[in-house]
């Protein structure tokens, strides 16, 4: 079976999870009574704690013979976490389980990068076709779990998931390719990995490079923990706003399968330019509540807002990271651009919510506005180094 071929059943495992958590685990805190603001709350502390987190636990990672080991045991934990939110008394209790699941899981993804991105490089194939294949799986997640909302009780969203990170584990120890994190007899000790993380940041290319793909993910915060509490305000049935959703991903998907030529052609740089103007202007949009019709071409968007941005920031990392490196740099990439600026995000975003329903997106705008900004002076910096 090839590289190819067995990454992209890992994405799929992932993702059948996360189409679920992320657009509907707030469905779930709303019918065990919490508020906006807690849901904010409880949403934000994983992404929060992630610029402590993710590092520490990639670096833990490194520690391991085969880059698979630690991902399988990452998954089982985050499978306990999220199976405890069934169980979970109180806001307390849910927030701690969210962490547990949500901590855990999201340090499979940079781990798993790490390997595609090599392997798309060295075998030549596609790094967004097994990954599309996992945005696919969160269209299929996502519609699937919009219909069973309309005739089950939302207790059904935290169990779907704990299976999600379950099957991810089993699917890490098949199909994830055997590959060594360091090559035979140079596996670096504790004190050498850590030291390569503080390297990386004091490289202020690098860090305006995550600083700036953080800003541009984070604005998204307000659309995926309350998007769906919203639509449902205006109206909108659970099995069209399932549909709204695997429109956005469907466009993502599309994004990463067919446009991989066009996007190595105008470079990651100018790539996150264009995911930076799309954000401000989807958020705009949204603040003032669409109606159905206009929010199908709207969230075609999302192939810039988070595709496009997402794919630029994997490459820039890469590009700017030694190989010995790689693991801990995806973990910061991730942990500021899908955890720390998309926590603080959250965080905010429930008050918003609560005090100004959809006009918080307007705040989501400005976030953007200023990963906008990040990416127009990452262009400038990247090419004085490359004139250099």
């Amino acid at each position: 079976m090839s590289s190819l071929t067995r990454l992209s059943f890992f994405y799929v495992a992932i993702y059948l999870g996360t189409g679920v958590s992320l657009p509907y685990i707030a469905t779930y805190l709303r019918d065990r009574g919490m508020s906006g603001a807690a849901i904010g709350l409880i949403l934000a502390i994983p992404m929060l704690a992630r610029p402590f987190t993710g590092p520490a636990l990639a670096v833990w990672a490194d520690g391991f013979t085969l880059r698979r080991s630690p991902m399988v045991l990452l998954s089982l934990g985050a499978g306990l976490g999220y199976a405890a939110l069934l169980i979970a008394p109180g806001a307390l209790g849910l927030a701690i389980a969210w962490l547990i699941g949500q901590t855990l899981l999201s340090t499979v993804s940079p781990l798993v990068d790490v390997i595609t991105l090599r392997r798309a490089r060295t075998e030549g194939f596609n790094y967004g076709l097994p990954r599309g294949m996992g945005s696919a799986a969160f269209i299929v997640a996502n519609l699937i779990m919009g219909v069973v909302l309309a005739v089950a009780a939302p207790a059904i969203i935290p169990i779907w998931i704990a299976a999600a990170a379950f099957l991810t584990a089993l699917a890490a120890a098949v199909f994830v390719p055997p590959e060594r994190v360091h090559a035979e007899g140079a596996k670096p000790v504790g004190s050498e990995r850590w030291k390569g993380l503080g390297s990386l940041l004091r490289d202020r290319t690098f860090l305006l490079a995550v600083m700036t793909a953080g800003l541009i993910q984070g604005a998204h915060a307000f659309y995926y923990g309350f998007s769906t509490i919203l639509w449902r305000g205006q109206g909108i049935s659970e099995p069209v706003i399932g549909l709204l959703w695997g429109v956005g991903v469907a466009a993502e998907v599309a994004f990463m399968w067919f446009l991989e030529p066009w996007r190595r052609k105008i470079g990651p740089e100018k790539l996150m330019i264009l995911g930076g103007a799309a954000a401000v202007l989807r958020w705009l949009a949204y603040a003032f509540a669409p109606p159905l019709w206009m929010l199908f071409p709207m969230q075609l968007l999302h192939a810039l807002t988070f595709a496009a941005s997402f794919l630029a920031s994997l490459r820039l990392i890469e590009k700017l990271t030694p190989p010995a490196n790689a693991s801990a740099a995806q973990a910061i990439n991730s942990a500021l651009s899908g955890g720390f600026t998309l926590g603080v995000a959250t965080l905010f975003a429930g008050p918003l919510f609560d005090a100004f329903g959809s006009y918080g997106y307007l705040a989501m705008a400005g976030v953007a506005a200023l990963g906008l900004a990040g990416a127009i002076a990452l262009n400038r910096r990247t090419g004085r180094l490359q004139m250099s």
